[in-house]
């Protein structure tokens, strides 16, 4: 498939996915919950973490969510992420820490972090896990575990690197599907077939004007 057609095919596919929320049938509310619990469950094991803020704190979460969506078929909060500049982010981020504060159960403080403000989070309250199962818990603690130590510089290009962050716009919501995709080079055969899959899809779309031409 030539590069054109396969980038507007990518884009076509994310437009046409973007209510996709990781196989989870809860309502908006359940599945707000389920990311207030996560949060609290993430600034608690990251108190220890020198860089830890809030750049860090969403891309803690998008590998959480779309890891376990990869390892075991459905996301952990089931919330939906978009493309941001600095990388992938849960879209109902900002409320639901806004509605954490009000509540007391989460406190924000800003630091001046080697010249730059961080905004820390802090869990005042201990997070409720009885709604989510074990792996996902050590799912979540493995990846505070794999990132510690890395600011949000590092943690944003390293997010940088996936193929759903690349292909899709700012404020585009990134398909969980899309984490099923490999991104190692495509061997000659799948070349070959990429190639053979593009010829017919260019004879189907030539086809399809003639026969509206004629009509």
């Amino acid at each position: 498939m030539g590069a054109s057609l396969l980038l507007y095919t990518q884009r076509k596919w994310v437009t046409l996915m973007a209510k996709e929320t990781g196989n989870r049938p809860e309502t908006q509310a359940q599945r707000d919950k389920r990311l207030q619990e996560i949060i609290l469950l993430i600034a608690l094991h990251s108190e220890g973490d020198e860089p830890f803020g809030a750049v860090k704190l969403n891309k803690l979460l998008f590998y959480a969510d779309f890891l376990s969506y990869v390892k075991f078929g459905e996301s952990i909060t089931g919330q939906e992420y978009q493309a941001l500049p600095q990388g992938p982010a849960p879209r109902r981020i900002v409320p639901v820490i806004r509605k954490m504060i009000e509540k007391e159960v989460l406190a924000i403080r800003e630091n001046d972090y080697y010249g730059k403000n961080q905004q820390r989070a802090f869990a005042l309250d201990t997070p409720d896990t009885t709604e989510f199962a074990s792996e996902q818990i050590e799912l979540v603690k493995r990846v505070i575990k794999r990132f510690w130590g890395k600011n949000a510089t590092e943690m944003s290009l390293i997010s940088h690197r996936f193929i759903g962050w690349k292909i899709s716009r700012i404020g585009e919501t990134i398909p969980y599907s899309v984490a099923l995709v490999g991104s190692r080079p495509p061997t000659l055969a799948e070349k070959k077939r990429g190639l053979r899959l593009d010829k017919l899809a260019k004879e189907c779309l030539h086809g399809s004007e003639s026969r509206r031409r004629i009509a």
